[in-house]
């Protein structure tokens, strides 16, 4: 059973009409998105029940909750051939790769500013990386619920796929890379981006047919991961418009 921590991301799940079998209010929450969660809840027959403190930390004992959860089904991933064909009815397609990202908040962060800038999918590389749990949910704002997202063993035959689909590969990196503002990106695009340490691997690079990075002028050298992933998305929804 998957946890669903927080206001928002429990009242996207509602209006997305996932597989919500329980929500979970601590008692005296007001307000109008506690409203709008009750009413969502009743629309779909779904169980809304208030219950105390000591009760709501056995599902959120060390979270902020907001005073609100929700009980639903393990996550449902999609497949990479529903991913692809879901991008392909878009005219410029836009698939995110995340190769070990294992940082929960990041992969939140990374998913949120996704379905912002219209990403049509989510590959994530199942070794070594964080999966969809309540906090990726929490962090994400409720965005999983709204993005197609896929789990694959291997990220080189996964690109491989890709490419014979016709899909263009741009990784981000550090080390032999181009300014990401001077690549054309009105093309069909699979964006990389890599670990919170070591960035995306070698073997990866290799299959890139673009290496970016973001230009810096302070004295560290880095940014977050998600940080990162989001200049880089919105710059390419940016170029597009």
């Amino acid at each position: 059973m998957n946890i669903i921590i927080g206001r928002k991301p429990v009242l996207e799940a509602l209006n997305s009409n996932e597989e919500v079998e329980q929500v979970y209010i601590l008692f005296g929450q007001q307000g109008n998105i506690i409203n709008a969660i009750r009413v969502a809840a009743k629309k779909r027959g779904i169980k809304c029940n208030q219950i105390p403190l000591e009760r709501f930390r056995t599902y959120a004992p060390s979270q902020n909750a907001q005073g609100v959860i929700a009980l639903k089904q393990d996550f449902k991933f999609s497949s990479l051939d529903e991913i692809i064909t879901e991008a392909k009815k878009n005219p410029l397609p836009l698939i995110l790769i995340l190769d070990e990202i294992q940082d929960p908040h990041n992969v939140g962060a990374i998913l949120r500013s996704a379905e912002c800038s219209g990403v049509d999918g989510i590959i994530l590389t199942k070794h070594n990386s964080a999966t969809i749990t309540s906090t990726v949910t929490k962090v994400s704002a409720g965005a999983t619920e709204h993005l197609k997202i896929c789990q694959v063993n291997n990220l080189s035959q996964t690109i491989d796929e890709l490419k014979e689909k016709g899909f263009w590969i741009v990784g981000s990196s550090l080390e032999n890379a181009k300014n990401y503002t001077e690549v054309d990106y009105k093309i069909p695009i699979v964006l990389i981006v890599g670990n919170e340490e070591k960035g995306i691997r070698k073997l990866t690079a290799s299959k890139c047919d673009f290496l970016v990075k973001i230009p810096m002028t302070g004295k560290i050298q880095s940014l977050n991961v998600s940080v990162a992933t989001g200049i880089l998305l919105f710059g390419i929804l940016r170029q597009r418009d």
